[in-house]
């Protein structure tokens, strides 16, 4: 018997240890929203615009069309598969390599927290300076942001996402804000429309294919987060209903906000500029010629970083909770606090991660090493969709054109590939985690061995 099978064959009596399920589909949806809204469009726009120049639509253009794709395939697997394991889940179902789906996990839970770590570094940055003036200290600031998080994903789940469904209003009224100060320069006759063409790279040839890329590649961290909500599926009301629009209605609308205030920040701002600012949305609103007050706006950037920080934080405490109960993980990863049912062990273990990888990297090395676990992470679930087609379920579910999968892991592929011309400081921090990961896994094998377990 699998250790899957192991452990389904005997769950908890849900009143007792299983999780809570609050969500309905119009939260799921503002869920959805809110964890893909933030810390990447908010401190990464600018820095998508230092790679590829005034057109930095199109990274986010292309960006949008391989998060459908991936999307697709994870909406499929949780219909079938609803728990809150995730990509874990699907690992282990297809291919049965404990190894394989350890490391697939720990990616996962790592690009969530490197994710959570660029929101801090960006709380920490511009944004703020805006308001102090510079007056504290960074790092200390984004440590601190990190604690008080995890104190409000302790509180429980539905605190959580009451507070994600507050902050991301706040972060699409801020959007909605950049669109409309975009519409008054333009029919004001302002803006420079010459620079949504221009390329950073000169030519035609390999070092714009690599500068496009790159800067996609980038781009896609804004799009990172619908991959966490299938890590609410024990949380939600019927998900095999409820996640399929969710979902896609979160990716389309994210998407197409992104490419509009793509739009609006090259044509109010040079791209030198965009990407010389951790707050480049802060630029916009300056060079907007709308009196808006650039403090008010700051503060709105400062609740969308949040909202991104808390999301993750909580999304890998639930993988960790998952993992636990598929014996993945130590079982006592699965412990919940017993009146608010939260799983406290592992938020307090993602927490202490989160806080080591707050200081390893700036908003653009952590948010492009969000974005290149995740793809990793990604071809490996487009790849196990089409290997799970011969596993059917007694369910109806949703299931995705097979050409989506196919085109997903493709795509991810090579934006996860060198040619991509990301850093090399991102395939460094990588290979540390992936090191970490490869360490605990046999510190987890030991321990198994030892209690006759495995």
């Amino acid at each position: 018997m699998s250790t899957t099978e192991s452990t389904a064959g005997t769950p908890a009596p849900a009143e007792e240890t299983g999780l809570k399920r609050v969500l309905g589909p119009k939260l799921l949806i503002l869920f959805v929203i809110g964890d893909i809204l933030g810390t990447g469009i908010y401190a990464t726009t600018g820095k998508v615009a230092g790679k590829v120049g005034g057109a930095l639509w199109l990274p986010f253009v292309i960006g949008f069309v391989v998060a459908i794709l991936t999307a697709a395939s994870y909406v499929e697997l949780v219909g079938k598969y609803p728990k809150a394991a995730g990509a874990a889940l699907y690992t282990q179902k297809a291919f049965k390599l404990p190894f394989l789906t350890f490391i697939v996990a720990f990616m996962v839970m790592c690009s969530g927290l490197s994710s959570a770590s660029a929101a801090a570094r960006a709380f920490s940055g511009d944004y703020l300076d805006e308001l102090t003036n510079g007056a504290l200290p960074p790092t200390l600031v984004a440590i601190t942001f990190i604690v008080l998080l995890a104190a409000l994903n302790l509180r429980g789940v539905s605190e959580s996402v009451k507070t994600n469904v507050v902050l991301t209003l706040v972060e699409l009224t801020g959007l909605l804000i950049i669109l409309t100060i975009g519409a008054w320069a333009v029919l004001g006759g302002d803006g420079e429309p010459s620079r949504l063409t221009e390329f950073e790279a000169s030519g035609t040839g390999y070092a714009l294919l690599t500068s496009v890329l790159g800067a996609t590649a980038l781009g896609f961290f804004a799009f990172v987060g619908f991959e966490d909500s299938v890590n609410m599926a024990e949380e939600t009301k019927d998900p095999t209903r409820t996640f399929p629009r969710a979902i896609f209605i979160g990716v389309a609308v994210t998407g197409t906000i992104y490419v509009l205030v793509a739009l609006v920040s090259s044509l109010l701002v040079d791209a030198k500029t965009l990407a010389g600012s951790s707050g480049p949305l802060l630029e916009v609103v300056k060079a907007g010629g709308v009196d808006f007050p650039p403090r008010l706006f700051a503060l709105i950037a400062l609740f969308a970083v949040t909202n991104s920080a808390l999301i993750n934080i909580m999304m890998a405490s639930r993988l960790c909770y998952g993992m636990a109960n598929e014996r993945i993980l130590p079982r006592g990863m699965a412990r919940v606090l017993p009146r608010r049912r939260t799983p406290v062990v592992g938020i307090v273990f993602v927490t202490l991660l989160a806080i080591g990888l707050v200081s390893t990297g700036e908003i653009e090395g952590l948010g492009d090493t969000t974005a290149f676990l995740l793809l990793c992470v990604f071809a490996v679930v487009n790849i196990a969709v089409l290997v799970l087609r011969r596993d059917p379920v007694d369910h109806a579910h949703f299931r995705t054109p097979t050409v989506l999968p196919v085109l997903g892991a493709i795509t991810a592929l090579i934006l996860a590939s060198p040619l991509a011309d990301r850093p090399a400081d991102v395939y460094i921090r990588a290979g540390v985690l992936l090191a970490i990961g490869i360490a605990l896994w046999a510190v987890n094998k030991l321990v198994l061995r030892t209690r006759g377990e495995s």
